[in-house]
């Protein structure tokens, strides 16, 4: 556990802990309380594990508790505009917007059209003494027609979960004693809690990482209650409906030309009760004792990208295995993106791979205080393979295209780079056991994988976009702490998957969890005509069939 564990910042005080220890004396804990004081032994033995490292730095302590802070060409040096290769998530930083002639909008001017409220309920509101045709009020001679409606949005607010309680009128006989019931209204149903309810419950828990116990607090102050059990109960049920559709995703995914893959350390609280269960029984611990998540791009023919997590004692190379185990005998390996350790690499499969720039990068930012000179070249360097990049991407270049664009504009930089390194070792300006020699050591050694972009159509330059979709779970590990069972944490690698490929498809994630349960029976029969790219079809077919 403690291994695995990330240390960070707590808003906690210490007269908070010792008056919760002081409690401790006389009460149990609260179930709020012990996770707390979990966090603070795991962040605590996490820390003093860093301090022992002789490699760790107080930079990377303070990225460890704090977090990391963009490391964006601007940022490091001081230069105007970014790179593309900042941070992890390749986020460029935000400029404040300036603005512009008189009269028009500037950009970034926070105003947010009525065509982007899809969500809202729409309201025809008609004139109240006019209509299309009538002869104008003006006596001008001429009629009305129809034209755009002028839009008003009203924003109010309500619970993330709503409820309506429905008052059957009852009446009783004082002669016979029968009592009469009202019929309930038509379409209401039979169930309590709908489809919609477990697609918000597993929108708010996996999407964007509340816990249920705070989910149930929001419930309970508007007045809608919704107990943590009972939103378990909810998304457990669903994810049995949603099963076929993962299972077809993971197939699909296997048949992807591009995969990219890392992992995040998680906690699941069985495995470590069973691993304190062994040591008390004075039996050997097992050989890995650390849990992860693994997150799984994988980029298809068509155009459309599917995201898949795995949470477990498997590395991110084993889960990429499972998936690639579906991967039909007549393809090619694909291309495989990932950092340069030996765990993400699948060792029962073929893949091409390929090494992160930015990882790369990260090396020589690492060290930048003591070498600002060489880290600055390194970093201006790689900074024109980025450009390169975005010139590429913004002008649509097909895979054959932007390799040949890259291997016109961006080879000879790499060249440059590769020399340039190449020289200060030999001549010993840089001595190897150093940080920057480690850094140099790190690019030189992993040079044909992190170049590959050079030389096979579709290579990407990063592993950024698995980053960016490791954060849903990273979100959760904040928010939540650990998973409490291994089938816990099946149920939140589905919805997590589920979601992250729907808003990668540009597919309302809340809609297409609803769509799924509401037609189980037949995604169960066909789940590949329920990928998140093709629901919306296979609902029209359904609708003209019907």
């Amino acid at each position: 556990m403690m291994a695995a564990a990330t240390p960070h910042e707590l808003e906690v005080s210490v007269d908070e802990i010792e008056a919760i220890l002081e409690e401790a004396k006389s009460r149990l804990l609260s179930e709020e309380e012990r996770e707390l004081v979990l966090d603070l032994a795991v962040s605590y033995c996490a820390l003093l594990g860093e301090l022992k490292d002789k490699k760790t730095s107080l930079r990377r302590l303070r990225q460890l508790v704090f977090g990391a802070t963009t490391e964006s060409k601007a940022k490091l040096l001081g230069a105007d505009g970014a790179d593309g290769a900042g941070d992890e998530g390749g986020e460029k930083p935000s400029k404040p917007a300036q603005p512009t002639s008189k009269g028009t909008k500037r950009k970034g001017h926070g105003r947010i059209p009525a065509e982007d409220y899809t969500g809202a309920e729409k309201v025809a509101v008609p004139h109240e003494s006019l209509s299309a045709g009538e002869a104008c009020p003006l006596d001008c001679g001429g009629k009305l027609h129809g034209k755009k409606p002028r839009r008003l949005v009203r924003i109010r607010g309500c619970a993330p979960l709503a409820a309506t309680l429905y008052e059957q009128e009852r009446l009783r006989c004082n002669g016979c004693g029968e009592v009469f019931t009202a019929k309930s209204p038509p379409g209401i149903g039979e169930k309590k809690l709908d489809e919609t309810a477990a697609s918000m419950v597993a929108l708010l828990r996996y999407g964007d990482g509340f816990p249920m116990n705070r989910i149930a607090g929001l419930q309970q102050s508007l007045g809608v209650p919704l107990p943590p059990s009972t939103q378990w109960e909810l998304v457990r049920d669903g994810a049995q409906q949603l099963e076929p559709v993962l299972d077809e995703l993971v197939r699909q995914a296997a048949q992807g030309n591009v995969v990219y893959n890392d992992d995040t350390p998680m906690r699941i609280l069985d495995f470590l009760a069973e691993r304190k269960a062994r040591e008390e029984r004075g039996e050997k611990p097992p050989q890995r004792t650390g849990t992860f998540t693994t997150g799984i791009v994988s980029e298809l023919s068509c155009g459309e990208r599917i995201v898949l997590y795995f949470t477990g004692q498997q590395h991110a190379g084993e889960n990429l295995e499972r998936v690639l185990i579906h991967r039909a005998s007549g393809l090619s390996p694909p291309v495989q993106m990932c950092d340069g350790l030996d765990r993400n690499v699948p060792a029962g499969m073929a893949t091409i791979l390929s090494n992160c720039l930015v990882h790369a990068r990260r090396q020589h930012v690492d060290v930048m205080e003591s070498f600002p000179e060489q880290v600055g070249h390194v970093i201006e360097e790689l900074s024109l393979v980025y450009e390169h990049e975005a010139a590429a991407r913004s002008q649509g270049m097909s895979a054959e295209q932007r390799l040949r664009f890259h291997q016109e504009k961006s080879a000879p930089v790499m060249q440059r780079l590769k020399s340039w390194m190449e020289d200060l070792v030999a001549g010993k300006t840089v001595e190897p056991n150093s940080g920057l020699g480690k850094a140099f050591a790190y690019v030189l050694k992993r040079w044909e994988k992190l170049t590959l972009f050079l030389r096979v159509p579709g290579a990407p330059l990063d592993n950024n976009l698995t980053e960016r979709m490791l954060k849903r779970a990273i979100l959760h590990r904040k928010g939540s702490l650990f998973y409490k069972t291994a089938n816990g944490a099946r149920v939140g690698d589905l919805y997590m998957s589920l979601i992250a490929t729907a808003k990668l498809a540009r597919a309302n994630p809340f809609d297409y969890l609803t769509e799924l349960q509401r037609h189980a029976e037949q995604v169960a029969a066909n789940p590949s005509d329920w990928m998140p790219w093709n629901y919306r079809d296979t609902l029209a077919r359904l609708g003209a069939s019907g």
